[in-house]
């Protein structure tokens, strides 16, 4: 038997007070984690200020052994993002995994959705991964160049909505798109610093799931609770730990028992005439290569 996976590492989860996120902190701190439990405590639309509960996953992870601490800075804010890694590295010595999980939803049609709802979705997503990841690399950078190894991880958080679309969505799907490309950028820029990046694609019961897809969702009672947020962590915790340094630059689709790996945008079938296309045979060029291409997966909330 080996001991925990993840013992004496330091990891930052986004996010952490409720569904995937309070499941990535509990799983973390058994396998030997120490845990900032990061949560301002809003409502799914990203509005109100609750810290009770990131500091009751504390509490939990404390009771059963772990190490942990709360932490109630908005991963939106700059100097707030900064603040959350001087505190993990204020409690613990150290920083090593970064998982950002914070979001929020604002589900609208295109035809009726509104500048206010689009900037708050980008607002939190892809600014909250950005400040976060960013202070993270620079504290590593700075370990780097003080000669002390590093083997640090960011975890992303995209969505099934970001790798092909959701109806009554656009923006956050347009945000979760995204985040997939900041992770491949991510990951070709900072492999020299000893870090890698990586995005989950999850499916599981939480509070945006259970509105949008609650048929879906309800699994419980089953032999098998497929929607879990519980069957996710186990992968999040690897991807954290010294285990998966070989990893990076992926987007891991995960639902239950099932783990899998997105295959990205790749080059598709092209037809090439060797000069300038005229405007009225391209028609017939785009049927050919239609014709010829791997199926699209289809959006979510289409027939």
């Amino acid at each position: 038997m080996t001991g925990p996976i993840c013992a004496g590492r330091t990891v930052i989860i986004t996010g952490a007070a409720r569904g995937l996120g309070r499941a990535y902190a509990l799983a973390f701190a058994a396998e030997g984690a120490n845990v900032v439990v990061n949560d301002i405590g809003t409502s799914l639309n990203g509005e109100g200020r609750d810290t009770s509960a990131a500091d009751a996953v504390v509490a939990e992870i404390v009771r059963a052994g772990g190490q942990a601490i709360a932490n109630h800075e908005d991963v939106t804010d700059w100097e707030a993002a900064r603040r959350i890694v001087e505190a993990a590295v204020a409690a613990f010595g150290d920083l090593h995994v970064v998982v950002n999980n914070a979001g929020i939803v604002r589900d609208r049609m295109f035809v009726s959705a509104t500048v206010e709802e689009w900037d708050a979705t980008m607002h939190v997503h892809l600014r909250g991964h950005f400040c976060l990841s960013r202070h993270a690399v620079d504290y590593w950078r700075s370990r780097q160049k003080a000669g002390h190894p590093v083997d640090a991880r960011i975890i992303n958080t995209s969505s099934g909505a970001g790798l092909q679309g959701s109806i009554a969505q656009a923006a956050y799907s347009t945000a979760k798109g995204g985040i997939a490309a900041l992770t491949l950028v991510q990951a070709a820029e900072l492999a020299r610093y000893g870090i890698t990046a990586n995005a989950l694609a999850p499916s599981a019961r939480t509070r945006m799931t259970e509105q949008a897809f609650a048929e879906k969702m309800a699994t419980e009672g089953q032999g098998f609770d497929v929607m879990d947020p519980a069957n996710i962590a186990p992968t999040v915790v690897w991807l954290g730990s010294a285990h998966s340094a070989h990893v990076s630059g992926c987007v891991f689709e995960l639902e239950g028992g099932k783990i899998m790996i997105e295959d990205g945008w790749r080059e598709g079938p092209v037809i090439d005439k060797g000069t300038r296309w005229v405007p009225a045979e391209v028609g017939d060029a785009v049927a050919t290569l239609l014709a010829n291409r791997m199926p699209p997966r289809k959006v979510w909330g289409t027939a």
